[in-house]
């Protein structure tokens, strides 16, 4: 029998079984091929979808727009102040209403329980494009990535999040890389690996498929023979500035240098979700390096910007993943 997602909502890769995200990943490659090819695919003519952010994101919203649009559907963001949604309405009502006028929802925010609620209560699928606890389209858009720098061969590989390992994108990480048989690796100190509730789950679903979930504060150790080093900034949104003193002290250690990718194996590659601190470019890259003396922090400028980062293959990998997603679930 073939795969069904109609009618699916997107939280979260634990939902979803190995065989349903590999034919997301097929689909997203099959996306790909008619965006770059220039040919039409007005799929979904006549629906509409709402984008609801408290956080703002250039990625996350770009994808899910323009990804809608070559679909055919019509688009409306909501950005925090457009919406009374959990102010002066509660999520539960704002679901109702939406549910009735749109045909999908995507969620990026704070709370997992606010996402999980539009779904239960809007009666059309909704898509989780951050929160909190996870962040399951940027992993769709990781693993493609992987697959078309591995000639679609990632059973086996190895990939290290060096860093804050307990956040939403290590996470996931970890959750992805189980159900489809790569090796995950979270390196940094021991007060920012993930959460056990999170390796618990992940750890027969890794054996039963063929690899390994490690914890390891050992950033060479880490780096050592793996496939994909990745990275995350050190200080997340929506997180008090106050923390930045604390972060820098513990991940500095974690930094992924070129020292760290020559120890790693001779294809390997490098990823960010983005954005990222690699120079003093930006606002807050600039006001960290004044006030700490830190020009380069998650990951140096060489990396970044060196022939082992993809880190914008990986960016745009976002919008046909995303476009999979709102296929499947909306056809």
């Amino acid at each position: 029998m073939g795969v069904n997602l109609s009618g699916r909502s997107f939280l979260r890769l634990l939902d979803f079984t190995t065989e349903e995200i590999e034919y997301l990943l097929k689909l997203s490659r099959n996306f790909k091929d008619l965006k770059r090819t220039g040919t039409p695919h007005r799929y979904l003519e006549g629906k509409n979808i709402v984008l609801l952010f408290q956080k703002t994101s250039t990625r996350t919203r770009c994808a899910f727009e323009v990804g809608a649009m070559d679909l055919g559907m019509g688009v409306t963001y909501l950005d925090p102040g457009s919406s009374q949604m959990g102010k002066k309405e509660s999520i539960e009502d704002t679901a109702r209403v939406l549910g009735r006028m749109y045909d999908g929802i995507e969620f990026r925010g704070f709370a997992q329980e606010d996402v999980e609620e539009l779904a239960a209560k809007s009666g059309v699928p909704v898509w989780n494009g951050l929160t909190d606890l996870w962040h399951p389209t940027q992993m769709l858009a990781d693993v493609l990535t992987i697959q078309e720098n591995f000639n679609y061969d990632i059973k086996g590989k190895t990939l290290v999040f060096m860093g804050d390992a307990k956040n939403n994108v290590a996470r996931s990480l970890m959750v992805v890389c189980a159900k489809l048989g790569m090796n995950f690796v979270a390196c940094g100190p021991a007060e920012c690996m993930p959460a056990d509730d999170v390796v618990e789950a992940c750890k027969p679903i890794a054996a039963a498929n063929g690899c390994t979930i490690t914890l390891t504060e050992d950033p060479k150790a880490a780096c050592t023979g793996a496939h994909v080093i990745y990275t995350d900034v050190w200080v997340s949104m929506g997180e008090p500035d106050e923390v930045w003193t604390e972060r820098i002290s513990q991940l500095e250690p974690y930094r992924v240098t070129q020292e760290l990718m020559d120890l790693s194996d001779p294809s390997s590659i490098f990823l960010h979700c983005l954005p990222s601190f690699h120079d003093t470019n930006t606002t807050t890259g600039a006001e960290i390096a004044k006030k700490f003396g830190v020009t380069e922090m998650e990951v140096t400028d060489e990396v970044f910007e060196g022939p082992k980062s993809k880190v914008f293959d990986e960016a745009e990998n976002r919008m046909h993943t995303i476009k999979a997603v709102m296929y499947a679930t909306l056809k």
